[in-house]
């Protein structure tokens, strides 16, 4: 008798695992399909998935109650952060969020993809180093350490994520922390993966921006980090801003976009670091 209940037992452990990796496994399909199209319909995704209509809206119901999706008629749109609505007017902010917009999704999310559960992230302020967040799969067990305002407060709804952000100087333009206080909140970290969004990247210069203050930080964040993965579109190949973040040699990957011409990724993949275009 006893060894039958605890069969039944281990059994119902093994299936309620089993119907939870079933979920995440549909929700994280959901919030990249979001990603990608910028809505999902519940019959796609019940095609899609192989499972009811009737699971899908369950689906969807849990994450709108989690703050990741707005439910619609048939489907979800994703949630316009609110910590963005001060600037929806602003011509500058709204200019550096729309350029290259889908090779960006695209760069995020195939970094998200990168990401082992389990360790511990780092991400540089800008706009594809976001996109890599609004990436990552549910239920990773990730740690992410950000000096962005904005990226903390997207995380904020991911109670799935373990948060850890910097003290320092509020740079407004794009909610980065910067400095000596910055610096030094990261000196008993110990990151498996940074990755590094730029300004420019050039095979003899290495990645580069426009404010030293953030390219010492970015570089402090590398110096403690195992793994360094350059995230950049195809526009910032040979370009060659004022401060360096990192030289090249360090990279083990870049991830960019298919406007990445054989002759601009070539120089990289001499040096042995993988390219991945997507």
């Amino acid at each position: 008798m006893k060894r039958t209940r605890r069969r039944k037992s281990i059994g119902t452990k093994r299936s309620a695992k089993a119907a939870e990796a079933g979920q995440d496994h549909r929700s994280t399909t959901i919030l990249t399909g979001l990603r990608e199209n910028g809505s999902v319909s519940v019959d796609d995704l019940s095609r899609d998935l192989g499972v009811t209509v009737v699971t899908i809206r369950r689906d969807l119901d849990l994450l709108e109650q989690k703050g990741l999706l707005s439910r619609t008629h048939g489907g979800a749109v994703p949630i316009d952060p609110l910590f963005y609505e001060p600037f929806k007017k602003d011509r500058s902010f709204q200019a550096q969020l729309q350029r290259q917009a889908s090779e960006k999704r695209r760069i995020g999310l195939a970094a998200a993809n990168m990401i082992v559960e389990g360790e511990t992230i780092a991400v540089t302020p800008g706009t594809t180093t976001v996109e890599i967040i609004r990436g990552i799969p549910l239920n990773s067990k990730i740690t992410v350490v950000t000096n962005t305002a904005n990226i903390a407060m997207e995380l904020s709804k991911r109670k799935d994520v373990n948060v850890f952000v910097t003290g320092g100087h509020l740079r407004g333009d794009w909610f980065s922390l910067v400095g000596p206080t910055a610096a030094r909140s990261l000196e008993n970290l110990m990151i498996h993966t940074v990755f590094i969004g730029a300004d420019g990247i050039d095979a003899q210069w290495g990645l580069t921006c426009l404010n030293s203050d953030e390219a010492d930080l970015n570089g402090t964040m590398v110096a403690h980090s195992r793994r360094h993965i350059a995230v950049v579109d195809h526009t910032k190949f040979g370009v060659v801003a004022n401060f360096r973040i990192c030289p090249t040699n360090v990279l083990k990957a870049l991830i960019t976009d298919k406007g990445a011409t054989r002759e601009m990724i070539a120089p990289f993949q001499k040096m042995g670091i993988e390219v991945i275009r997507v």
